[in-house]
């Protein structure tokens, strides 16, 4: 069967790495609101292309962005959507258009997310994301695929971490509150190994 899995989290909860191990694991679509903008970004709506926004540096709309997820919904023969929705009235359109398997919280503890945050080491060449703690190169501050030099990007620092945090909770906790309500949400201890994390998102979605 496919399935239809909502993940919810705060920055640094680890969304993106279990989203990618649980398409691969049940072969479905990992859908990100970012990677459907980029994909859709000529696809006319009546208020204009993604593209229009996103050349702009503005945020693209709501409106744009419901329709763009839509669309990438309605192709997905079953999907794990990450990233979206990122406030009530993008949650109440997605209650409208999709019966969801499940919604999963992953709950993190504040300090742990910023030390999260705070040790993620990018590559200044290719990109390969590192992390002092978790994920270290076996060379201290040297990337393990092309020897580039791994560098904490302007966003990861902990004023803007817990900035980021706070955006989170302010847009995000009516969400949470949304599909609590419809009883579809479950909250999982994001703060285990990602091995336990998938193995106990596993476990909801069996139930």
């Amino acid at each position: 069967m496919s399935h239809r899995i909502l993940l919810l989290g705060a920055p640094g909860a680890g969304k993106g790495t279990q989203s990618k191990r649980l398409a691969d694991e049940y072969g479905v679509e990992h859908v990100t609101t970012g990677d459907a903008l980029r994909a859709n970004k000529d696809m006319e709506t009546e208020y204009g292309t993604p593209r229009s926004f996103m050349e702009a540096g503005d945020l693209v709309p709501d409106p744009v962005v419901n329709e763009i997820v839509e669309a990438a919904l309605a192709d997905a023969d079953g999907f794990v959507l990450d990233g979206y929705p990122r406030n009530l009235e993008q949650a109440e359109f997605l209650s409208e258009i999709t019966d969801l398997d499940a919604v999963v919280f992953l709950d993190v503890d504040d300090e742990v997310l910023v030390d999260r945050l705070t040790g993620r080491r990018v590559c200044d060449e290719c990109g390969a994301n590192y992390h002092v703690d978790f994920q270290p190169p076996a060379e201290a501050g040297v990337c393990d695929e092309c020897g580039g030099e791994l560098i904490q990007r302007e966003d990861d620092t902990e004023e803007t971490a817990r900035e980021r945090l706070q955006v989170f909770y302010d847009n995000t906790e009516p969400v949470i509150e949304h599909f609590r309500d419809e009883g579809d949400l479950v909250e999982v201890d994001g703060e285990a190994t990602p091995d336990e994390v998938f193995a106990r998102i596993g476990d909801v979605l069996a139930e």
